[in-house]
């Protein structure tokens, strides 16, 4: 790819900030492509159609999970930082030097997992790396911790950068995040913007929550090599969740800045903002830092009342930015003559699929039906469908918006239907497993749970069909994008 470079007063070169975002694009584009066709290898595995090893299937789990909840960071991430940088002072530097901490991360995980058999899932659950069963080595469980702590640090630099672009502008958290504004102490009209706004929101919770996950990596890692430290477990999986949830939650409302940006161009119609926006987004950092207990509901060792709290925080917290993104979204578009590119529609399908994911959601962080429905295949097709169908498709938006900002689309449209369609068949397929108690994680399933397997793999295949002709789109359009101007008003 071509990279644009600015010169400064010493003669050194840098690549530009525009450029820095297409890097992270290039990178997240062959990465979603990578991971999908994992789980296209779980599902085809589990429809019996190919053969792969139980032990390998775990493998491949594991770098599956891991590798999206990391691209989600890392894509995402770039929609944040190029519409924050409009706004505030934000340094190219530290933004690249995430993205050479993620590729240090991913080479190491990668490695754990593809040459030291490492299969202990994502969520690495305390003590479960030191406890192989002789399928793994204590290196490549060290490699994959290791790798996990490097996107950390990665991430909180950047976090930390935007913090302090931030802060030089609005003197505070609260005024970036619009706290007065929320609470009627100020015009709305004086608010910052919504890019602002989010990327407060993120960076408040990903801060806490990556330190939080340092600690229990560090612990972990310490374990492996020796084993007499030992942490209390149901204390490690309370920091692994913090960690682990909050992250990949705050992928959707970083990628949410897309919507806010993007239909507004092609609307010719401004987002605008008021008390209960902030206000929405207000509430939802609270809740996103004390969401995560609903992943804890079955385990009975826990305080009651935390359960009880996850139980009433997982049906609110999802709902004020949602409801205000997906008000201002109808209202940006109707009547206002867009004319449909897919830029716009997969932005706006990021929308829809964000709000439909969160139904069976809130299902899943009911008690009742959490003890029943948790370790089947419901899980995976709640957060399918607000991952795939809602994130990605924002990200994806994002990377058609900066590509071709002109009204020659060509396969794109394609690309859009294939990824809609096949993305749909997916997710519908893992959710009515679930509902019919097909579970989750296991490697080999009976005759009964094949229909599903099987259109769960074909609804896979369109989607990645659909996803590889907007990625090998965009590294077409990237020579061109490079030294373009965002299609702004």
């Amino acid at each position: 790819m071509t990279m644009a470079v600015t010169a400064g007063r010493t003669g050194r070169t840098a690549i530009s900030p525009r450029a820095a975002v297409l890097a992270y694009l290039a990178v997240a584009g062959v990465v979603f492509l990578l991971m999908m066709l994992l789980g296209l290898t779980m599902r085809l595995a589990q429809a019996q159609w190919i053969d792969v090893p139980p032990n390998f299937f775990y493998v491949v789990m594991t770098m599956h999970g891991a590798g999206m909840v990391g691209i989600a960071g890392l894509s995402s991430a770039a929609v944040m930082w190029h519409f924050v940088r409009r706004h505030d002072p934000v340094s190219t530097a530290v933004f690249l030097t995430n993205l050479v901490f993620f590729l240090i991360g991913a080479v190491l995980i990668l490695g754990a997992g593809f040459i030291g058999g490492f299969g202990a899932a994502w969520t690495f659950l305390f003590p479960l790396p030191a406890h192989s069963g002789g399928l793994w080595s204590v290196n490549a469980a060290a490699s994959y911790l290791i790798g996990l702590i490097f996107i950390g640090v990665g991430f909180l630099l950047l976090h930390l950068d935007i913090a302090r672009g931030i802060l030089s502008k609005y003197h505070g958290l609260g005024a970036a995040l619009g706290v007065k504004q929320a609470f009627g102490l100020a015009p709305a009209e004086a608010g910052p913007p919504p890019a602002v706004t989010a990327s407060t929101m993120a960076l408040i919770a990903n801060i806490l929550g990556i330190v939080v996950g340092a600690a229990v990596l560090v612990i972990s890692l310490v374990n492996l090599y020796v084993p007499s430290f030992t942490f209390n477990t149901l204390a490690a999986k309370n920091l692994i969740y913090y960690f682990g949830h909050t992250f990949i939650n705050v992928t959707i409302y970083m990628a949410v800045i897309a919507v806010y940006e993007i239909l507004p161009v092609y609307s010719h119609r401004k987002w605008k903002t008021n008390w209960a926006f902030y206000l929405a987004w207000v509430l939802s950092t609270v809740f996103v830092l004390t969401v995560y207990t609903h992943h804890l509901l079955m385990d009975f060792a826990m305080p009651t009342w935390t359960l009880v709290a996850g139980q009433v925080i997982s049906w609110l917290s999802g709902l004020p930015v949602l409801l205000v993104t997906a008000f201002g979204t109808l209202t940006v578009v109707y009547r206002s003559g867009l004319r449909w590119n897919p830029a716009a529609a997969l932005v706006f399908l990021g929308v829809a699929g964000w709000a439909i994911g969160v139904i069976p959601a809130i299902a899943d962080g009911t008690i009742a039906v959490n003890s029943v429905m948790h370790n089947t295949q419901w899980v995976p097709g709640h957060f399918h469908t607000y991952l795939l169908l809602g994130m990605v498709a924002m990200v994806l938006g994002f990377m058609t918006y900066l590509t071709n900002p002109q009204p020659r689309y060509g396969f794109a449209w394609l690309g859009y239907w294939l990824y809609l369609v096949g993305g749909v068949i997916f997710v519908i397929a893992f959710l009515l497993a679930g509902a019919a108690s097909v579970p989750r994680r296991y490697a080999v399933h009976v005759a009964q749970w094949l229909p599903y397997d099987r259109i769960g793999s074909i609804g896979a295949a369109l989607a990645i069909a659909g996803v590889l002709i907007l990625v090998v789109r965009f590294f077409v359009g990237m020579r061109t994008a490079v030294l373009a101007e965002d299609p702004i008003g």
